[in-house]
């Protein structure tokens, strides 16, 4: 061991130690990120045995974090973010605000100084993008306005972070020293007017010529038909781009290849693109969870259990609290409240980011960051447990939304029910749903389209498309929809649970409708036949099945014996008999 390299070594121990306690964690129901979090203690300084280089392992977690915001880029559009920006911006703004003065005010009862208490706080308000993207990807919530709305909560957050970053060092002085040694409000606000042209001009550059640039060097190097080079050009543009932007426009790694991902979104490569960059984003991603392990101290929770519990409840159950109930002031349901705040929940890489400069600046003493990484560690492990609560919570959730009152519009709209008859009812406007609504209206049918997202709806409205905003799941708004005398309800959302709501409702309704729906698992295509669809839809099996179709009808089977006869003559084999 001790001749090996430390990146060689780092990689073989951390990454095989992760894959036993993942495959452990995964037999024991719980989340893999608990082994890969378990795999980094065990190779850390705190514990016996074995200790990989600490810093080299954090270097490589921020290659995981840029390669896992260029993937989330890639699913998530600059329409996207627009459309989340109403409920977003004023959302995260008041969630950090409020998650910051409850972090500053149990510093200041914990007898630590208002310095300390403003970074404490900070700290304590930023979720860990890589937690967030991993818990969405496996709910499968990633293209749902649910989804949506995380990730632009995460995207304004991080924005928050990096004017945070800015503006401290230059208001140490006056926090540590006070206002004798305080900079003028002119140069504060020339520091704040800096940061924002620097954020400003390097999404201006990325919008302008990166979204013309990437694009069309990537399909340069997709003609040449090289795989090696088409992955070698994914790496180039996140890591260049995220490097870019730290260095010129001193923006975060992990939002510059968020916004270099974006702007291949549009693009006809970018789920090529994304599954082409998926192995190297899953392996670098579980190294940063072991780089996170390595900082933990396990003996911080025999030695200060109360200090660390008032933190963690800060962060796991204040701050989700936040999030729920501003959501529910912004009159989004409580299903998506409840998602969102689990996914909140936990402190990760921006939390470290910000102790560290505290520590640097004199701000924070190396405690006050021992306590932070491990309130980190503790969220993470638990956060797992806040989505099972969600799920535990969904049906109580549905039940409370469909009686609550709609969004502004909805009362309207299920209040006059449609006078549609022989339709067809899409209940989802994604990106299947999209593709859906424009094939049956080629083909002639009457059409109606439920969806909970407002923006969705307008394009569809001025094509003169009967909408209704709401959830079909709520019995009300399926109601309006006229099931009763539709030929054909589509249910083309990817949440099994909700599906199989508005499956069950569609088929009480109208027993002789014809229902098709979308699946992504075995046991939900099951689920979702077993509540009463006709025809259930699973990505890859159809796939398959195209491809099958394609051999039989154009490809003529070949035996391997007349191939051979085939060949044998352009072989100057002569021909057999």
């Amino acid at each position: 061991m001790s001749h090996a390299s430390p990146l060689i070594t780092i990689l073989v121990v951390g990454l095989t130690l992760a894959f036993v306690l993942g495959m452990l964690a995964n037999r024991l129901k719980i989340s893999v990120l608990v082994g890969y979090l378990l795999a980094g203690v065990a190779v850390g300084p705190f514990t016996p045995g074995f200790v990989a280089d600490q810093e080299l392992a954090l270097q490589l977690a921020d290659i995981g974090v840029i390669l896992l915001m260029f993937g989330v880029g890639l699913h998530f559009s600059v329409k996207d973010l627009l459309a989340v920006r109403a409920i977003a911006l004023p959302g995260t703004l008041l969630q950090v605000a409020l998650s910051s003065l409850a972090g500053m005010g149990l510093a200041l009862l914990m007898g630590w100084t208002v310095r300390a208490g403003l970074v404490f706080g900070l700290a304590l308000s930023v979720a860990s993008t890589v937690v967030l993207m991993r818990a969405l990807d496996e709910q499968r919530l990633m293209e749902t306005e649910r989804g949506h709305l995380a990730i632009g909560w995460l995207v304004i957050q991080d924005l928050v972070t990096v004017l945070v970053l800015v503006m401290l060092p230059a208001l140490a002085p006056v926090l540590k020293d006070g206002a004798a040694h305080a900079p003028t409000l002119w140069a504060l606000a020339l520091t704040l007017a800096l940061t924002l042209g620097k954020v400003a001009a390097f999404i201006a550059l990325m919008l302008l010529v990166g979204r013309r640039v990437i694009p069309a060097a990537l399909h340069y190097v997709a003609r040449i038909g090289s795989r090696e080079l088409f992955r070698l050009a994914l790496l180039a543009v996140a890591l260049g781009v995220a490097f870019m932007a730290s260095e010129l426009f001193g923006v975060s790694f992990a939002l510059g290849a968020f916004v270099a991902g974006m702007v291949l979104s549009e693009s006809a490569l970018s789920q090529h693109a994304a599954e082409e960059t998926l192995p190297l984003r899953d392996a670098f991603a579980v190294l940063f969870f072991i780089s996170v392990g390595m900082l933990f101290e396990p003996t911080t929770l025999l030695r200060h259990p109360a200090s660390l519990l008032a933190p963690l409840a800060v962060v796991f159950i204040v701050t989700p609290a936040i999030v729920f109930v501003t959501l529910c002031i912004l009159r989004q349901s409580l299903r998506t409240a409840l998602t969102i705040a689990a996914g909140l929940s936990q402190i990760g890489e921006f939390s470290f980011i910000l102790a560290t400069l505290g520590v640097d600046l004199g701000l924070l003493d190396e405690s006050a960051r021992s306590l932070i990484l491990a309130v980190s560690i503790l969220s993470i492990l638990l956060n797992p447990l806040a989505f099972l609560a969600v799920t535990l919570l969904a049906p109580w959730a549905e039940r409370i939304d469909a009686l609550r009152a709609g969004p502004p519009g909805e009362a309207a709209t299920v209040a006059h029910p449609s006078t549609l008859r022989g339709h067809a009812v899409v209940v989802g406007y994604g990106r299947v749903g999209a593709l859906v609504v424009d094939g049956l209206l080629h083909q002639g049918w009457p059409l109606l389209v439920i969806e909970t997202g407002d923006m969705a709806m307008q394009p569809l409205r001025d094509r003169g498309i009967e909408t209704i905003l709401g959830n079909a799941a709520d019995p009300a708004v399926l109601a309006a929809a006229n099931i009763p005398e539709a030929r054909l309800l589509v249910v083309a959302i990817p949440e099994a649970f909700e599906a199989g709501q508005v499956v069950a409702q569609g088929r009480a309704a109208n027993p002789s409708i014809t229902i098709i729906a979308r699946a992504h698992f075995d046991s939900a295509v099951d689920h979702l036949h077993h509540l009463g669809a006709d025809v259930v839809i699973m990505g890859e099996r159809e796939i398959a099945r195209a491809m099958l179709d394609h051999a039989e009808h154009d490809i003529s089977p070949i035996s391997p014996v007349h191939a051979m006869t085939r060949a044998l003559p352009e072989m100057g084999g002569g021909a057999v008999a």
